[in-house]
């Protein structure tokens, strides 16, 4: 798998050139765990999502990366967060630099039965975890962010 650069908050990141559309989930099963899946490329836990392609919705999009990268599938039901901080460049394998931009939704399975499964392209693990089981997980910065605002503030819309 060929790996993406990721900088955060970092003032010796190289300028993006353009705004890349992602969307990720923040599913909660009936038992209030939350779907998380770990990135073969970096080891990293997070919400299963990724980038919006060109003529998909960004709930198209969401319902379609979590199926792949999980083996769920999901109903969405709110917008959790819209993130969109400058300092988050991503640098893809050919060198292009974007912002990104991601919205974050709440969203419920689809069937209750089904068990998470990893791609094993994208993902080498996916599983349903208690929220505060999460915290030991290694995840990255913003990624936390997200799934913070999805599970201590629920309520409300968050941006960044």
């Amino acid at each position: 798998m060929v790996r993406l650069h990721e900088y955060y908050r970092d003032p010796g990141a190289p300028r993006p050139h353009d705004v890349l559309p992602a969307a990720f989930a923040a599913v909660r099963n009936a038992a209030g765990e939350i779907l998380l899946v770990r990135r073969i490329d970096d080891g990293n836990w997070e919400l299963p999502g990724g980038r919006v392609e060109v003529g998909e919705t960004a709930g198209a999009a969401v319902v379609r990366e979590v199926a792949e990268e999980s083996g769920i599938r999901i109903a969405l039901t709110a917008l959790s967060g819209v993130y969109s901080d400058p300092t988050h460049v991503l640098v893809d394998p050919d060198g292009s630099v974007h912002q990104q931009l991601a919205l974050c939704f709440h969203a419920v399975p689809a069937d209750a039965a089904d068990d998470p499964r990893p791609d094993m392209t994208e993902t080498d693990a996916a599983a349903w975890y208690a929220p505060a089981a999460s915290a030991d997980l290694t995840m990255h910065p913003a990624m936390r962010l997200r799934l913070r605002d999805a599970v201590t503030a629920p309520e409300r819309t968050h941006f960044d």
